[in-house]
């Protein structure tokens, strides 16, 4: 069997076995998955076809996970982000979809890059926010989001916010499905799901499965601020190394 996006056995290994770190992380965080894996990606291919099989991932990690997730969900914080998000969805992937391979690979990393300083920085709401502010988070979050980036800019957001570690991270899940599933048609739209799209999630789903079981019960017995600070550090030093990349090939 041809392996998806003629990727090469040797290095379609080393990315199943980012797949499942970056699995594990979203099992233990909530978010981060998207950002790792399309991060780690841009080092070797383009990372554009990549975003809509991320996006799949994303989808199936939370059906692993409902359950577990859904007594602790924000509902209404969740709604409202998606609400900010739709608006913002169909321009930005046109966008990223019409990127030169080079153009595309450097903007995944320089958002990854901001948005991981963002999140590092330790940065503090001074009040509350209120309706307004989610639906403007959410369009900010549904213009990265055409990166595969989308989590970040909601997880630094609530981050900033005196919200416990178990619904920070059921409501996190929920938006990033909720992104997901809105983004799915818009990129059919522009050409990005194909059969390979389709193969590559296929091919993931088990490697999923895995990580955020060991990722989920690692939440149980540890702090995740601690571990969400480690998945952050990786982020920034994958995005520097992208960017590095990026400029040099250009």
């Amino acid at each position: 069997m041809a392996l998806p996006f003629s990727l090469p056995v040797g290095l379609a290994a080393i990315m199943a076995l980012a797949l499942f770190a970056a699995a594990f992380v979203r099992g233990y965080t909530g978010f981060g998955f998207s950002a790792i894996f399309i991060a780690f990606a841009a080092l070797f291919v383009n990372p554009v076809p990549l975003i809509p099989v991320v996006f799949m991932c994303e989808i199936a990690m939370t059906a692993f996970q409902g359950r577990g997730i859904w007594p602790n969900i924000d509902w209404r914080r969740a709604l409202t982000l998606l609400l900010g998000a739709a608006l913002a969805t169909i321009p930005s992937i046109y966008v990223m979809a019409n990127l030169s391979e080079s153009a595309a690979r450097l903007t995944i990393s320089a958002l990854i890059l901001a948005l991981s300083l963002l999140l590092l920085s330790g940065w503090q709401l001074k009040r509350a926010i209120g309706t307004r502010g989610h639906v403007g988070i959410g369009i900010f979050s549904g213009m990265v989001n055409s990166a595969g980036v989308g989590g970040l800019p909601i997880a630094a957001f609530m981050a900033a916010q005196p919200i416990p570690a178990a619904t920070f991270r059921a409501t996190l899940i929920i938006y990033l499905t909720g992104l997901d599933l809105m983004a799915m048609p818009v990129l059919w739209a522009n050409g990005l799901l194909t059969d390979d799209t389709f193969l590559a999630a296929a091919l993931a789903f088990p490697i999923l499965g895995l990580g955020v079981l060991l990722g989920g019960r690692r939440f149980l017995a540890a702090s995740p601020q601690q571990f969400r600070r480690v998945a952050v550090t990786l982020l920034l030093a994958l995005s520097l190394i992208g960017i590095a990349r990026a400029v040099v090939v250009r």
